[in-house]
């Protein structure tokens, strides 16, 4: 080959890279991300117009909540990135930091303090081990291990009890102990501490024989725990509720299922026919940056198109591939891997992964996002297989149908599962129900 073929299939390679590069970005995008991109686009380049009859957009009520994710904010005059997000604001961080900044405390121990504010989770909960906490190199000298428990009881005493414990034992006991005192809660303590295993199995006699209590003082104590709040730190979590719009539209027409990519929420941008016309012809000083534009105003009307239809093609797979769902819900999602899409479709598994990125589907079971067709394939007894999704949704129904006075501890879940052929370990079960947040058992029990 020679030089200046060579060459002229670099420049070739150059010249496709801004398209490729922002066919990808858009395919990323949610779809209000999306529309935010295509309406700057449309405001900046003389060379784009949105078409003439364009569906409305739909009002905000139409909107359904979203469980991930945040709400892009609007774009500002003088914003140097139209996709950057807002910083997430911390409300439990900002409540701690307040508090403490009352307290009389050195400016080692504030600082300690700090720090330990700063690892805790989302819940309230400090699941790092104190002396796994980093502190930087200057500090001098190190904090030992009592200088961090000081730390951690002036943080547990802040705002709202529950805040800093390490378990949820830690998380019920400072909520206990933070009552007026009184028979029920002394009570509460105990079995707090020492019996929460019998607690749990709802044993009554031995609670009745090991904290020699009369009925009325135990069933109020049982009564206090289980108005406890086992993840404090999320009734500060006040941030306004995001919304998402559907990007496809899943009905059921005679025996199929139809997707349709919901056009109201989807933008459009066209060529403007009559400014290409006229730059034709026209003898301008800017001509070169003009021509620059139209090319960008081409990219743009063909990524737009081959958006919409990846995402098309994209759910149409996955609807095919998880069709009973669509019949009998969650308890039948098969494994589903993004692997196997793409060789359905013959594209690249990146382009499903971005396709399927922050992007949802409403049907009549629901809006989900697209990520939620895809899980694991877990094994079971008779050799088959089931997909993580279907097992968390049986959790769901064994725990929605247990009785509420003995409800069933996740070992109980997993003899459960079993029976119907699923075999899982206990902490599998545990995680998934974590992931369904639904409380361990001894939050669940109903007492009378």
């Amino acid at each position: 080959m020679s030089y200046a073929s060579q060459e002229l299939q670099l420049r070739q390679g150059m010249a496709l890279a801004p398209r490729l590069q922002q066919s990808v970005k858009f395919l990323q995008m949610s779809t209000l991300e999306f529309q935010q991109a295509v309406q700057h686009a449309l405001a900046s380049n003389p060379f784009l117009e949105e078409p003439e009859e364009e569906a409305p957009a739909p009002p905000p009520a139409a909107a359904e909540p979203a469980h991930v994710g945040e709400y892009p904010r609007p774009r500002a005059e003088g914003d140097s990135d139209i996709f950057e997000r807002e910083p997430a604001l911390d409300p439990l961080r900002d409540r701690l930091v307040q508090a403490l900044a009352t307290l009389p405390l050195s400016r080692r121990d504030r600082t300690l303090a700090l720090y330990l504010i700063d690892a805790l989770d989302l819940d309230g909960y400090l699941r790092r081990p104190l002396q796994d906490l980093a502190v930087p190199e200057d500090f001098d000298p190190p904090p030992d291990e009592s200088e961090w428990r000081t730390a951690l009881h002036h943080v547990q005493q802040l705002h709202a009890p529950g805040i800093g414990a390490r378990d949820l034992r830690e998380c019920l006991l400072l909520q206990l102990r933070a009552m007026p005192a009184g028979p029920a809660q002394a009570l509460a303590l105990r079995i707090v501490e020492r019996h929460l295993a019998r607690l749990a199995r709802n044993d009554w006699p031995a609670l009745r024989r090991e904290l020699q209590s009369d009925d009325a003082t135990l069933h109020e104590a049982c009564a206090l725990i289980r108005g406890l709040d086992p993840k404090p730190g999320l009734r500060y979590d006040d941030q306004p509720t995001p919304y998402v719009v559907p990007d496809v539209l899943v009905d059921k027409v005679g025996e199929r299922w139809r997707v349709r990519v919901n056009e109201a929420a989807m933008p459009r941008a066209r060529l403007h026919q009559q400014y290409a016309e006229w730059f034709q012809h026209a003898h301008c000083a800017n001509r070169e940056s003009l021509l620059r534009e139209l090319q960008e105003a081409r990219w743009l009307v063909r990524n737009v198109e081959q958006r919409h239809a990846t995402i098309q093609r994209v759910a149409e797979a996955i609807v095919l591939r998880q069709r009973r769902f669509f019949d009998y819900g969650d308890v039948a999602l098969r494994p589903l891997m993004l692997r196997e899409v793409a060789e359905d479709l013959e594209i690249h598994e990146s382009t499903v992964s971005r396709a399927t990125a922050n992007k949802y589907m409403s049907t009549p079971r629901g809006l989900f996002e697209f990520r939620h067709f895809f899980s694991r394939e877990l094994g079971t007894e008779a050799g088959g297989s089931c997909s993580a999704s279907a097992v968390r949704a049986l959790i769901r129904e064994l725990i929605d149908a247990e009785n509420p006075a003995q409800p069933l501890s996740d070992v109980d879940l997993t003899q459960q599962l079993a029976r119907h052929g699923i075999v899982v370990a206990r902490r599998t079960v545990t995680k998934y129900r974590g992931q369904l947040k639904i409380s361990a058992v001894e939050l669940r029990r109903a007492y009378g």
